[in-house]
C-alpha cells in the first residue's frame, strides 16, 4: 500500500505544479503612476510656482521612459521611478493640467492625470457706469450681437423665426437693410472683419460669411464648439463664446482654431461668457443672465475689471415690457464711445465708465 501511495502523490504534485505554471499569465503588466502636488490646495494663482512629485510602479520589465507635461507641454522626461520637478511656474488661469505618460520596454504604456484651477492673481477693477445718452432700439429684436463700422450700427439676433442681421442707424432707429435666417437656424454673435459679416448659430455648428455691402451670403463655416454665442475680433482673427470660460481664436481664411484662452477672476473661473466687444487688447463680454459685463485681457484670459450695469434700464420700461437679459455691446472708435443694450430692449445705452474706488 506504501509502494502505491508515494508515486501517486508524486504524480499528483507533479500535475498540480504543471498545471499552474501553464496557467500563470505571460501578459505583460502596465505601468502605474501616480502624480502629487505640492503644495496641495484648492485654489492656486496665476504666477504662484509648485513642485510635481512622479511615482511610477511596475510589476515586471523596465521603463523605457516616464514623461511629465503640463497643459500638453513637456516638462520632463526621465527612466528614475521616482523623480521631482520643482518651480513649476502655473502661467495659465483656469484649469490646468499635469499628464504623466509612463512606456516599458516592452511598449506597454499607461498615464495617469492631474487637474488644479489656478485663478488670476488680479482682483478685478469695479466699475459702474453713467448714461451719456440713449437712443431707440426695437422691442423685436433678440440682440445677440452689436457692432459698429464708422457711425453704422450692425446687429444680430436670435430666436428661431425671427434671426437675423440688420444695419440701422442708430440715431433714429432706422433699419436701412437686413436680412433674415432660415427657420431652422438661431442666429447669434457677429463680427465685421476685412468687409466680410461673420455670423455664428446657436447649436448648428455653422456659421455664415455674407459682403458688409449688400449682406449677399459668400460663405459658410464650420466652428469646432457645441454651440455658438459671442463673436468679435482682434483685426486677425475672429475671437468666439460658447457659454464656457473658454475663449477661441479662429483664422477667418481656413476657419482653423490658432489659440484659446480660459477666463478666470481672482475667485476663480468664470462661465457664461456671451456676447464680445475686443477693444484695444481687452475683450468686454456679457455675463448671460447678469448685469455684469468684465473686461478680459485678450493675452491671459484674466479678468481685469468688473462693470456693474444694474438698473441701467429700470427708468425707461414699463413693467409690461417684455424685457429680457442684458446681451449687446459696441464700440464706435473714432469717437470713442461705448454702447450696451439688451434683448428686447426698447433703447441702446452710450455709457461712461466710473470707477467704483
Amino acid at each position: 500500500m506504501k509502494s502505491f501511495t508515494l508515486p501517486f502523490i508524486l504524480i499528483l504534485s507533479l500535475f498540480i505544479t504543471f498545471f499552474s505554471c501553464s496557467n500563470k499569465s505571460s501578459k505583460s503588466r502596465k505601468p502605474v503612476c501616480s502624480i502629487t502636488i505640492t503644495p496641495e490646495k484648492r485654489n492656486y494663482v496665476y504666477g504662484e510656482k509648485v513642485a510635481l512629485n512622479v511615482k511610477t510602479k511596475i510589476k515586471d520589465g523596465s521603463i523605457s521612459s516616464i514623461k511629465l507635461y503640463y497643459n500638453g507641454r513637456i516638462l520632463k522626461e526621465s527612466r528614475e521611478l521616482d523623480f521631482t520637478v520643482s518651480g513649476i511656474e502655473l502661467n495659465n488661469v483656469g484649469d490646468a493640467g499635469f499628464l504623466a505618460e509612463a512606456e516599458k520596454t516592452d511598449g506597454q504604456k499607461n498615464n495617469r492625470s492631474a487637474r488644479i484651477e489656478v485663478v488670476s492673481d488680479k482682483v478685478p477693477e469695479k466699475f459702474t457706469y453713467q448714461v451719456v445718452n440713449s437712443y431707440p432700439h426695437s422691442t423685436k429684436h433678440y440682440t445677440q450681437g452689436l457692432e459698429f463700422v464708422n457711425n453704422t450700427l450692425y446687429e444680430s439676433t436670435g430666436e428661431y423665426g425671427t434671426s437675423g442681421i440688420f444695419k440701422t442707424n442708430f440715431e433714429k432707429g432706422n433699419i436701412e437693410k437686413s436680412i433674415f435666417l432660415d427657420k431652422e437656424y438661431f442666429g447669434e454673435g457677429i463680427t465685421i472683419l476685412n468687409d466680410k459679416i461673420y455670423q455664428l448659430t446657436y447649436k448648428n455648428q455653422k456659421g455664415f460669411i455674407y459682403k458688409l455691402d449688400d449682406f449677399s451670403q459668400i460663405g459658410t463655416f464650420q466652428y469646432p464648439s457645441k454651440e455658438g454665442w459671442g463673436l468679435t475680433n482682434d483685426g486677425t482673427y475672429l475671437i468666439m463664446s460658447d457659454g464656457t470660460h473658454i475663449l477661441t481664436w479662429i483664422d477667418p481664411v481656413n476657419f482653423k482654431v490658432v489659440k484659446t484662452n480660459q477666463v478666470a477672476n481672482n475667485l476663480g473661473i468664470i462661465n457664461n461668457l456671451n456676447e464680445l466687444e475686443y477693444i484695444d487688447g481687452i475683450i468686454y463680454a456679457n455675463i448671460y443672465t447678469t448685469n455684469l459685463i468684465v473686461q478680459i485681457d485678450a493675452n491671459t484670459g484674466k479678468i481685469i475689471g468688473e462693470i456693474n450695469l444694474s438698473a441701467i434700464l429700470d427708468m425707461y420700461k414699463n413693467t409690461v415690457d417684455p424685457v429680457d437679459v442684458l446681451n449687446g455691446i459696441a464700440f464706435q472708435k473714432k469717437s470713442n464711445r461705448l454702447f450696451v443694450t439688451g434683448k428686447y430692449w426698447p433703447k441702446i445705452f452710450e455709457i461712461k465708465l466710473i470707477s467704483s474706488k
